[in-house]
């Protein structure tokens, strides 16, 4: 297989834009005197939480939309300094609704905005409903001086939808903050790490399902399920979903009703020490599904380059805490494997809806978890206090999980060698392929070098196959080629969807940490685009390029 470079092309666009949707107006029967925004480019902002409509035509804003095109998004929000509160992901925009979330800056403090979901008319820009679990509906229309219920789970990622059901799946994260959870309320824990599906017309409840109780871990649902169409008894097909989790679980549930159609057991988890906290006794596990979890760790996982960072780490894994999965955050440092990047993050997973093939990128990273009581924390220099909510709003210091107005603060870091590399053994990142039919692993292998990774920063021009961190998703296409682009040593791949091996491979200028698209061009040939912008938390260089690439003329 041989992919030509077509282009690269710098993106011009607004500071910390998510991403786009697009909005096909004449397909809603939608009026539009003026002649102009039949086809519109709906995304949002970063410096305000707004959300815009373009026509896809001029790049001029659509007038009929909001205020000139634009909407302002802190209606009803309540105190939100700056920083605190913005459009993460793009909308989704089906059924003439645009629904989105948002990303608070989770473990900063107690009662931060509201975690709500909206919709708005994709016409007008009007509020059509809001879902706030805090409220009674959580549909209810608020009263003019009313806010949204501050400090609730919040759905940051992308959303996905089933036009038919007339669904909305939002993946929701935890109250924050993330590792203190003894002043939850009844309402956070019953939807914190939970997939909620909404009814697109109304913002009514419909199911939701949990995949954490009481989470103490971050393991919050950072990306929607994948949708496929699964065999049921006599013939029958069952609309199905996948959710990917944090903690390398995967529940197949049947998109109804939310009920799982693959087996998840209660199974009995570590119980912590923490003053004023409370634990769940179980936890969910999709025994139904092949685990994408790394096996618990055993001193003889850990791993280095010489003998002496290698026993380094060794003396490090008998002072920690390590109960497998679940192991509470303690007093004592824990080992979070996984941690709050999971063995899955936003990217999720791609279905080949053909042959039933599921593909997922899992990354293995090794986190150190500590507790430490706030005011020691503080006294300590840790932090900085923070002055509140109140106006005029101080600009907070945002550091490692201070977590104001808890008992607790907490430190958590990579758990890296003197060299700054991992404290355990490769593969630190793999792929695999299930099959959803006989809900069995076709192929797993590791997934990139430590190219552009090394000691103190040092990037080397060559790599170990070990298999590395990847942050971001991949596509399949009907021929059964999956292309992916997301891992630390900047390459875009092509693998053969069948069996894993490489068919294809090209190294970026920076990090493709983000999923690419295909698309027939109008020369008749295929295209594959991916926007290599770099990550920090992978340490992939930054960029500012949209690489595309084709298939021969030939």
């Amino acid at each position: 297989m041989a992919l030509r470079p077509g282009g690269r092309h710098v993106a011009q666009c607004l500071p910390g834009l998510p991403g786009v949707s697009y909005y096909d107006a004449s397909a809603e029967g939608a009026p539009a005197p003026s002649q102009t925004c039949w086809a519109r480019i709906v995304s949002t902002a970063s410096d305000l939480p707004r959300l815009f409509e373009l026509d896809a035509e001029t790049g001029r804003p659509c007038e009929g939309f909001g205020d000139h095109g634009m909407v302002d998004l802190r209606e009803h929000m309540g105190p939100v300094p700056p920083g605190f509160h913005f459009i993460s992901s793009p909308p989704l925009v089906l059924n003439g609704k645009s629904v989105l979330g948002r990303w608070v800056y989770d473990n900063q403090s107690v009662g931060e905005p509201s975690g709500v979901i909206r919709a708005c008319d994709a016409n007008t820009g009007a509020l059509a409903w809001s879902w706030d679990m805090g409220k009674t509906p959580a549909n209810k229309k608020l009263d003019p001086d009313e806010i949204y219920t501050r400090g609730t789970p919040n759905g940051w990622g992308v959303y996905t939808a089933d036009p038919k059901l007339n669904l909305v799946f939002v993946p929701l994260g935890n109250a924050t903050p993330d590792y203190f959870g003894g002043e939850r309320r009844p309402f956070d824990d019953a939807y914190s790490s939970s997939l909620v599906a909404l009814d697109l017309s109304t913002g009514q409840e419909r199911w939701h399902f949990q995949t954490v109780h009481h989470d103490l871990w971050d393991f919050d649902l950072p990306s929607g399920p994948s949708l496929v169409d699964l065999p049921g008894d006599n013939g029958s097909t069952i609309p199905a979903l996948v959710q990917t989790s944090k903690q390398g679980q995967l529940f197949v549930l049947d998109r109804r009703d939310g009920h799982p159609i693959a087996n998840v057991e209660e199974k009995r988890v570590p119980k912590g020490d923490i003053p004023g906290e409370h634990y769940s006794p179980t936890q969910p596990f999709s025994t139904g599904m092949p685990q994408m979890l790394a096996p618990k760790l055993q001193e003889t996982d850990m791993w280095g380059a010489t003998p002496i960072d290698q026993l380094l780490c060794r003396i490090a894994f008998h002072r920690m805490r390590d109960d497998g999965l679940f192991t509470p955050p303690g007093e004592k440092a824990t080992i979070g494997w996984p941690a709050f990047d999971g063995t899955s993050d936003w990217y999720g997973a791609t279905i080949d809806p053909g042959r039933k093939l599921l593909y997922l990128n899992t990354t293995f990273m090794p986190f150190q978890l500590q507790m430490l009581p706030y005011k020691a924390a503080l006294d300590n220099g840790l932090f900085k206090p923070w002055g509140g909510w109140t106006e005029p709003y101080p600009q907070p210091e945002f550091q490692n999980n201070p977590e104001h107005g808890t008992p607790f603060s907490i430190v958590v870091k990579p758990w890296l060698n003197v060299l700054g590399l991992p404290c355990v053994r490769p593969p630190w990142g793999q792929m695999q392929a299930i099959d959803m039919l006989t809900k069995k692993v076709v192929w797993q292998r590791p997934i990139g070098t430590t190219r552009d990774m090394g000691p103190s920063g040092l990037r080397m021009p060559f790599g170990l196959p070990t298999g590395i961190f990847s942050m971001g998703g991949s596509i399949a296409t009907r021929s059964g080629v999956v292309f992916i682009g997301a891992t630390t040593d900047q390459y875009i791949r092509a693998l053969d969807g069948r069996t894993g091996s490489a068919l294809w491979e090209y190294h970026l200028n920076a990090g493709g940490n983000a999923t690419p698209l295909t698309y027939l061009g109008r020369d008749g040939r295929q295209y594959v685009v991916i926007a290599a912008g770099g990550h920090g938390g992978v340490q992939s260089r930054n960029g500012d390029q949209v690489v595309a690439f084709a298939l021969p003329r030939d």
